[in-house]
């Protein structure tokens, strides 16, 4: 959503697209809303190009690979490309970026591929953000009641066959911090909801019972359910998800309603 109201927001700055390198002073909105971006290629497609100052685009294609989103947090590779855009060019000048789904025409759907690396991802979980939200985490380890941990030293692996691995230290209080393993193959269920496929979690070296497994994880397909956008009109879809060694790529498409 962001990303193509900063496109949108980059074409209605122009005033008038006759003459003006559209496509240039969209790459340069994008840059200005991360942190960086080691290489970056956008296109609009708006022949005949009055169109745009009717609020109408035929297309925006965006390919770019180092999407840098803040200092710690690395997309290997994003691609974006919309269908036909509609939209009411006062109410979204008056509003701004926040206002896109109010300027909408009709609905705007986006095609999005984006890879990425388990580097990227284990730099990312050292960051500040990562550290805090990983704090949050309430599970169950044994038979006992769901306990908040401690987490430390997280590390995830991308393995072949679609299949993840996730190791982190976990501490319970003033206990001594415990080595916890979660390997498990992972699928998408009619393109919204994470599964995963035969998981294995070892505490400390041992293997966790089954019935406590399904406990542990289910937390984990619950929270990652893309159905949950739906009420903010965003409908969402995974078409394809593939893991191997060291990559995880995913293809699907963002459907935004306007919001009346």
């Amino acid at each position: 959503m962001e990303f193509i109201a900063i496109l949108l927001s980059s074409i209605l700055a122009l005033g008038s697209p006759v003459g003006l390198a559209i496509d240039t002073l969209a790459e340069n909105a994008i840059l200005s809303q991360v942190e960086r971006v080691e290489e970056l290629q956008i296109r609009v497609d708006n022949t005949p190009n009055y169109q745009v100052i009717q609020g109408k685009v035929q297309r925006i294609r965006m390919a770019s690979r180092g999407v840098w989103l803040t200092p710690e947090m690395r997309i290997d590779t994003l691609e974006l490309e919309t269908d036909p855009i509609d939209v009411d060019l006062q109410r979204l000048t008056r509003g701004g970026k926040e206002s896109l789904a109010k300027s909408l025409r009709q609905p705007l759907q986006t095609g999005v591929r984006l890879r990425l690396t388990e580097s990227d991802i284990n730099q990312a979980l050292q960051s500040p953000a990562a550290t805090a939200k990983l704090q949050q985490l309430h599970f169950r380890l044994s038979s006992g009641s769901r306990q908040k941990y401690q987490v430390f030293q997280p590390r995830i692996e991308f393995l072949a066959n679609n299949r993840i691995r996730f190791q982190a230290d976990i501490q319970e209080g003033e206990k001594q911090p415990i080595p916890v393993t979660l390997e498990s193959g992972l699928s998408v269920t009619a393109g919204q909801s994470l599964q995963l496929i035969d998981p294995i979690v070892l505490v400390d070296g041992q293997p966790m019972p089954p019935l406590l497994v399904g406990i542990f994880t289910s937390g984990l397909t619950n929270r990652y359910n893309l159905r949950s956008w739906e009420d903010a009109g965003i409908t969402a879809r995974v078409l394809q998800l593939k893991i191997d060694t060291g990559t995880l790529e995913l293809a699907g498409f963002v459907q935004f309603k306007p919001e009346n």
